[in-house]
Formats: C-alpha cells, structure tokens, sequence
C-alpha cells in the first residue's frame, strides 16, 4: 500500500508545479507565459514556444486569416520577443478590432506573466489580412506602437483527423515501466 502511494505522490508531485522561493523567504507571485494559457483556454494542444505553433498547427488544426471567438492568433519571432506569442480572440468587434486574451503580453505593476482579458488588437495590415496588428499595452494605456507580424489564426473546432488521431493517443494513459516502478520502491520500506 505504501509502494502505491510513494507512486502516487511521484506522479502527482511534478504536475503541481515548482514553487520558487524569493530572496526574501517567501514565495514569487505567480507567472504565466502565452503557451500554457493559450492552450488552456482555446482547447488547441500544441506545445512548444510560441513561434512554433502555427507550424504545428499545419495538417493538425484548420488554419487562416478569418476572425473566429476560440481562435489562436499565432505571433512569429520578431525583433524582441524571439519566442513568439499566442493569443486566443475572446470577441470580434468589427473587421479592423478584435479582442484578445492572453498572457504575458504587458508589464502590470512591473512584472510580467500576467493575464489579460478583452486586450484590443487591431488589424493594421494594407491589405485588411489580420498580417500584421498594433495589441494593447498596459503601459502606455493604448495600443502600442510596434506593428507585430501575425502567421494567422489557429481554429481549435477545425482539428483534422491527424489531429484527433494524435490527441486520442496522447490520451490514452500508458503503463509505467518496471524501471520506473524500481526506482521509488525504496522509498515504501
């Protein structure tokens, strides 16, 4: 019964997270990077920097410039932000203005890793293609001045047969090896 539940805490342990401690004794205010709540929030299960996403998506997810509420808007690298972003559209506004949610995007209160809700991006594209967006930017209290390439929009009720393929894979839970088994036996006696 120990050995099971030694097994148990292993398994648990690693998925609630690490907490890190400040240098003050106490522990850091929480810290959310684009990735892990875009997925969460838009059902799209990809993983990997930002910037990877819309190659991920290709043959996975449908994929375009049409604005859809769920959608992820996918950010390549550029110039600073060399990971890329990833946003989902919480509401279409007009065909020029859309809102966003995501995190990590702007400082608040001096610190990054927050989330935002209902954040204004605005399609500033020649060719009205949602290429290329001003996003809101806390700081300055408006839509900030760079223009940041899109790739385009990743459609999480698109998914391909690959992609459901692939998902019920990863869904299905897999044996643990005797290795594994092995190495948290000691911890039972």
């Amino acid at each position: 019964m120990r050995t099971l539940l030694f097994m148990f805490a292993a398994i648990l342990l690693p998925a609630s997270g690490p907490v890190v401690a400040s240098d003050r004794g106490g522990e850091l205010t929480a810290y959310i990077q684009c990735v892990p709540y875009a997925r969460d929030v838009s059902g799209v299960q990809i993983y990997g920097d930002a910037h990877t996403w819309w190659q991920q998506a290709q043959g996975l997810y449908a994929t375009g410039r049409t604005l859809r509420i769920g959608a992820v808007m996918a950010f390549p690298s550029h110039r600073g932000m060399r990971s890329g972003h990833v946003a989902t559209v919480s509401r279409v506004i007009d065909t020029r203005r859309i809102l966003l949610d995501h995190a990590n995007w702007s400082p608040i209160n001096g610190r990054r890793g927050h989330i935002e809700k209902d954040a204004l991006a605005v399609d500033v594209s020649p060719a009205n293609d949602w290429s290329q967006v001003r996003v809101w930017y806390a700081p300055v209290g408006d839509v900030g001045n760079t223009v940041w390439p899109v790739s385009g929009f990743i459609y999480p009720e698109g998914k391909s047969d690959r992609a459901r393929s692939h998902l019920a894979k990863a869904a299905k839970p897999r044996q643990s090896s005797p290795e594994f088994v092995a190495a948290f036996a000691g911890l039972a006696d």
